[in-house]
């Protein structure tokens, strides 16, 4: 999911949309209104696995699509800290 509303949309989450559409086909990526993070958007949202990303910016779908989509391994550099603490990313040895 890709916000598209106000402040996300000011900051290029159209062509994020457009570009994680191209890279990712066959996985239903959709527009979505707003996903309550204004301040750190362009906000994407994966699911099922509830992970959120922030900041997003089109040279960043390439990351999402083939580390995280397709090798199911979430991009720690975008990860929305509101919803990833620091203390989520820690690995047991």
């Amino acid at each position: 999911m890709v916000c598209q509303y106000r402040s996300c949309a000011r900051n290029g989450s159209a062509e994020i949309l457009e570009a994680l559409r191209a890279a990712v086909p066959g996985i239903l990526v959709t527009a979505t209104d707003c996903l309550g993070q204004c301040s750190s958007g362009p906000t994407v949202k994966v699911m099922p696995d509830d992970t959120w990303y922030c900041q997003v910016t089109v040279p960043d779908v390439e990351a999402i699509a083939t580390q995280h989509l397709y090798g199911d391994e979430p991009v720690k550099r975008l990860l929305h800290p509101r919803f990833h603490p620091a203390t989520d990313l820690v690995t047991e040895p």
